[in-house]
């Protein structure tokens, strides 16, 4: 492949990979950008210390550059103070390992050797677990969640109160018995501020005998507008009337849209479910204090079980012969109420995955995610729930759907080049896009299965020049190389598989370029588009067959270890991409690099 292949300038080619920092720490110092602390926090169990960040609304970010010469430019420098970590591998005394940007790249391709013991602990937390269970009585809300609208003005407050049932004879609640109710107020002032939202109901049906159909609790959502951006509120939820109010908790807004404002740290994690290694996962990033997370598909893992609440591994190798794939829906309660902790201060923005679908009587899928989260599909001119798009700071970040149709005559796809085309890169610089099934994964499970949404989108995220594309999936780690229709390309996204939540299906272990291990294209088929998609290669290193029989050159850093990734964007085109692994130390890195955009050399395709 080399290093040749670009539509918009010419590559920068490394030598040997610096993509690799085991175990480093970053210094703390520093300007840490716009995304600080604007008033003092409260020190509450319920708040964490996710809220309680140094600095302030009118800090200064880290420098922006700008250039004054002519013809091709410079890549602007990265701050000093952010340009360096400490390693905790080795004895380094005061000396300052740099981080490695992309600009050093592409890199030659690691492995990280496999290390079987941290395979473990993939096992779901059983239904009695204290960390499972509600305190909530009566109507009082439980599972209080909080997701971003389109804009940092507003944000969606949701909860569940009553119980859910499952059986054969079951009744719904009515969700009209309880209001949804969210008063709040500028932190250490009074919550004088009130807004109402609306409430529903959803059930799973089975119209299988010996099926159990489940109906949920009641579920709110409540939309509040109007909020100041980078600014802390409290608040609680509820039903004032049945004195079911929820405890007080907090949250801050996102800063501003504009080129010099953004989040301090974004968590990205995908395929999280609900076992030991969650909960290691989760205590890792509630540890680095992130001021939004990112759930890149599979949330619950609800369909891992039969409706009697028998779960296992793998469904279809235990479970072959049901005459409809099953869930236990009980299991998105319990993920629900462990996390409340941290989403009901840290909001998260959820996108679907195939373990979402769900199928049920009349067809219906996605129902449990559509209806337990709120999106903001309308404010970003979306029909659905399964794609949409929102700002943090100078950040646009598109949520799209590998689960549902792609192709270029359809919605999803009409939708994402409006969103594409309105976007302002002097407002936001950097374009994020997400979605579940990766097309740059080198790991023998899934591998090329998202080929179609490849080859129907590829082309309209590379002519917008998106910058950073995050997968779920795969139950491992990898970055890639910038790469484009895979050939290294200095103008290409950044793909970043983070597939390695912590689900009871454990880690993914091999590579679809070991002896033996390439499958068979016939086992590739796409579900949304029909046939296939996924050929042998006609051109490259390898030319004539299905995989390559190396890692392949566009694949930087590869590591099937369960962990989550922070994202902290500096300025317009500086961005700090860390990977924490799980069995590391809290701070300690897996991998470090800084993503760096080069808007002068890979300018934006006219529309």
């Amino acid at each position: 492949m080399g290093c040749g292949g670009s539509r918009r300038g010419s590559a920068r080619c490394g030598t040997g990979s610096r993509g690799v920092r085991r175990g480093s720490k970053r210094l703390r110092s520093g300007s840490r950008g716009e995304g600080g602390m604007g008033e003092e926090g409260p020190h509450s169990p319920s708040m964490d210390c996710t809220l309680c960040s140094e600095g302030s609304p009118d800090s200064s970010p880290p420098p922006a550059t700008n250039s004054t010469s002519t013809g091709a430019l410079p890549p602007p420098p990265i701050p000093p103070v952010l340009y360096f970590s400490l390693s905790s591998d080795a004895d380094y005394g005061d000396y300052q390992v740099p981080i490695p940007t992309t600009l050093d790249g592409p890199f030659k391709p690691v492995t990280v050797p496999l290390d079987q013991t941290f395979r473990g602990n993939a096992v779901d937390l059983p239904h009695t677990d204290p960390l499972l269970q509600t305190t909530a009585q009566g109507f009082q809300p439980q599972q209080i969640s909080l997701s971003l609208s389109a804009s940092h003005h507003s944000v969606s407050i949701s909860w569940i109160t009553g119980e859910f049932q499952i059986g054969d004879n079951i009744e719904p609640l009515d969700p009209n018995s309880v209001a949804s109710v969210v008063r709040y107020g500028r932190f250490r002032r009074s919550m004088s501020h009130r807004a109402t939202g609306y409430s529903l109901v959803y059930s799973q049906l089975y119209p299988f005998e010996g099926l159990q159909n489940y109906t949920s609790g009641i579920i709110h959502h409540v939309r509040l507008t109007g909020l100041r951006p980078n600014t802390l509120y409290q608040y609680e939820c509820g039903d004032p009337s049945l004195s079911a109010m929820s405890d007080v908790h907090y949250f801050r807004t996102m800063p501003v849209s504009g080129p010099k404002s953004y989040p301090n740290r974004i968590a990205v994690v995908g395929d999280l479910g609900l076992s030991y290694n969650t909960t290691s996962t989760v205590d890792h990033i509630t540890s680095n204090h992130p001021d939004l997370i990112l759930l890149v598909g599979d949330v619950s893992y609800a369909n891992l079980y039969l409706t009697n609440g028998t779960g296992a591994d793998c469904y279809s190798c235990a479970f072959p012969n049901t005459p409809i794939h099953e869930t236990y829906q009980p299991r998105w309660d319990f993920w629900g109420r462990y996390m409340q902790p941290l989403i009901s201060s840290v909001p998260i923005m959820i996108i679907e995955g195939n373990h979402d679908i769900e199928p049920q009587a009349e067809n219906q899928t996605f129902v449990a995610y559509s209806s337990r989260f709120a999106f903001p599909s309308e404010e970003s001119g979306s029909s659905s729930t399964l794609y949409y798009s929102f700002n943090a700071g100078g950040i646009h970040f598109m949520m799209l759907g590998s689960s549902t149709s792609y192709d270029k005559s359809g919605d999803q796809y009409k939708w994402l080049e409006r969103d594409l085309a309105s976007v302002d890169r002097e407002v936001t610089p950097w374009l994020v896009a997400t979605w579940h099934a990766p097309w740059y994964s080198t790991y023998k499970a899934h591998y090329r299965e998202a080929e179609c949404m490849r080859v129907e989108m590829e082309d309209l995220l590379y002519k917008y020049g998106v910058d950073i594309v995050f997968n779920g999936h795969v139950h491992a780690y990898e970055r890639s190389n910038r790469v484009y229709n895979y050939t290294l390309d200095p103008c290409g996204p950044v793909y970043i598989t983070v597939g390695d939540g912590g689900n009871r299906e454990k880690t993914a272990i091999t590579h679809a370029d070991e002896p033996g291990q390439c499958p068979e294209p016939s086992t590739t088929p796409d579900d949304f588009m029909g046939g296939f998609c996924a050929f042998n290669f006609t051109s490259g290193p390898a030319a004539g067959n299905f995989c390559w029989d190396r890692q392949p050159d566009y694949s930087a850093l590869r590591e099937s270890s369960f962990g989550h990734g922070i994202l902290e964007v500096k300025n317009e085109t500086h961005a700090l991409w860390i990977w924490h692994r799980n069995q590391d130390f809290y701070g300690s890195a897996g991998d470090e690099i800084y993503i760096v955009r080069q808007p002068q050399n890979c300018p934006p395709s006219a529309t």
